[in-house]
């Protein structure tokens, strides 16, 4: 049986450690209970690793299978402590946001083998979905190397995985667009509809929330110099071919941010950064990259 370790015996560093990357420790550990309520639901045993004989401890390397930039380990660490409670150490942990080559030993893991078993999914499944968000971002940052362009994430991200998603972008050198609804202002197609009018949406969304960063997207160059002749100073390009993108840089001659948005892939990052846009947003980075491959090896003996 897992240890189910309480929020209040966790290390304090690594609950430090957390709130220093900037997530809510205990919202991180709500995660990882939730995801084991999922694996051993109403306290049922890992009946796979119950059955073998006793096993004694052990000690196993998460490592990676390919290059990549490595995320959310100290979420791997927080499952793992979860799981063994005071029978696990912890040691070798890479900082996140490192660079891996396949092979290398990101974090090594000794505990009571059954234990570290059953735990062993839970970490690597928010180990490997992280590191794949930063690894993705770390793509497109070196993309855009020497360009001015900086990569941006979304809001679409999976539920509840945001504040964990938004995180493994940074890791991977990317920047965060607004958290929430409410952080910042956005007036999309719909809010355009639903006003009447491009200025229309901007200004009731400007009288309405005047402290608060305004962004107004667009989707022709008639949109756009009529938002900058309103005095919006941040622009988001929608879905524009490049040479209109580029027009646009020219019509705002720096009067306002532009970030470039919609369906835009990594092999196009360079020929839109050369545009003269400021940013790049990129929602593929958190709603369907790849999985990035971790795995552990346990010690033979």
């Amino acid at each position: 049986m897992i240890a189910r370790t309480s929020y209040a015996d966790l290390p304090r560093p690594l609950v430090e450690e957390l709130s220093e990357a900037g997530l809510d420790p205990r919202s991180v550990y709500e995660m990882v209970v939730a995801a084991f309520e999922e694996d051993l639901p109403d306290g049922a045993a890992d009946v796979t690793s119950a059955a073998l004989p006793p096993m004694g401890h052990g000690t196993g390397d998460l490592a990676a299978r390919e290059p990549g930039v490595v995320a959310g380990l100290g979420v791997a660490e927080l499952a793992f402590r979860y799981a063994l409670g005071d029978d696990v150490v912890v040691s070798d942990r890479l900082p996140d946001g490192t660079r891996v080559a396949a092979g290398d030993v990101v974090m090594r893991v000794t505990g009571p083998l059954s234990e570290v078993l059953t735990a062993e999914r839970t970490a690597l499944n928010f180990a490997s979905h992280l590191s794949g968000v930063a690894t993705a971002t770390a793509q497109w940052v070196a993309a855009l190397e020497g360009t001015g362009a900086r990569v941006l994430d979304t809001r679409k991200t999976l539920p509840t995985y945001r504040a964990l998603q938004k995180y493994a972008v940074r890791c991977g050198g990317g920047l965060n667009h607004r958290f929430s609804l409410a952080d910042r202002a956005m007036v999309k197609d719909n809010h355009v509809v639903a006003a009447g009018g491009v200025v229309e949406a901007y200004r009731a969304v400007r009288a309405a929330a005047p402290d608060l960063r305004v962004e107004v997207e667009v989707t022709d160059l008639d949109q756009l110099r009529a938002v900058l002749d309103a005095g919006c100073t941040e622009v988001l390009l929608d879905n524009m071919p490049t040479e209109t993108m580029a027009e646009a840089v020219r019509l705002t001659a720096g009067r306002a941010t532009l970030e470039a948005s919609g369906g835009l892939t990594l092999d196009r990052a360079r020929e839109v950064a050369a545009t003269g846009v400021d940013l790049i947003s990129v929602g593929a980075l958190t709603h369907s990259v790849d999985v990035f491959d971790l795995g552990l090896d346990l010690h033979e003996g």
